[in-house]
Formats: C-alpha cells, structure tokens, sequence
C-alpha cells in the first residue's frame, strides 16, 4: 500500500516562502512523474509543477519563477519550494505520484498567505 504524506504548508505573510515536501512510503516500481497540485475555496484542482522521468519540468505560468519543484530519490521525496507567495497563491496543496498503475495523491496540506 502506497502513501503520500505532505508537511510543510502553513501561514506566511505576502512576499514570503515555504517549503512543502511528500514523501511516499510503500513500494513504487516506476514513477512516471511526481506533481503537485493546488485547490483554493470554490476552485477547480490545478496542477501547478510536475517533474517527469526524464527530468523535464512543467510549471503552471503563475508560478514560473517563483516555485520550484524537486525530488530526493533515494528519500522517495518532492519538494515544492515556493518563494515571494501572493495571496492568491492561498490553497491546500497536493502532492501526487502518477505511474503506470495509477495515481497517488496525498492528504494536502494548507498554505495561507495573507497580511
């Protein structure tokens, strides 16, 4: 049984950072790509960056700049470093492993920015 733990998120002021992390316990033979994704009140999931395989990256076009995401592994972790966050960057964020068999997501973890 595979699972995905966030930790990290929490309250920053506007201008900020964190620093939010994932990481799998259990067995994953192949992992095409580790994303996360982000949810904010009366909103649609959206992905914000994915790391695939071959190492590319994709970054949703509000973020270019600003996050970055990374991965550990040997500790079976991603990373989502986020730096100067907006407000509107306000959401729970979700971590997510798609392979062959399927897709993993964790629990989610809020991120809060305000003044």
């Amino acid at each position: 049984q595979v699972q995905l733990v966030e930790s990290g998120g929490g309250f920053v002021q506007p201008g900020g950072s964190l620093r939010v992390s994932c990481t799998a316990s259990g067995t994953i033979a192949i992992t095409n790509a580790l994303g996360w994704y982000r949810q904010a009140p009366g909103k649609q999931r959206e992905l914000v960056a994915r790391v695939y395989r071959n190492g590319r990256t994709y970054y949703e076009d509000s973020v270019k700049g600003r996050f970055s995401i990374s991965r550990d592994s040997a500790k079976n972790t991603s990373y989502l470093q986020m730096n100067n966050l907006q407000p509107e960057d306000t959401a729970v964020y979700y971590c997510e492993h798609s392979t062959p068999g399927g897709d993993y997501w964790g629990q989610g973890t809020q991120v809060t920015v305000s003044s």
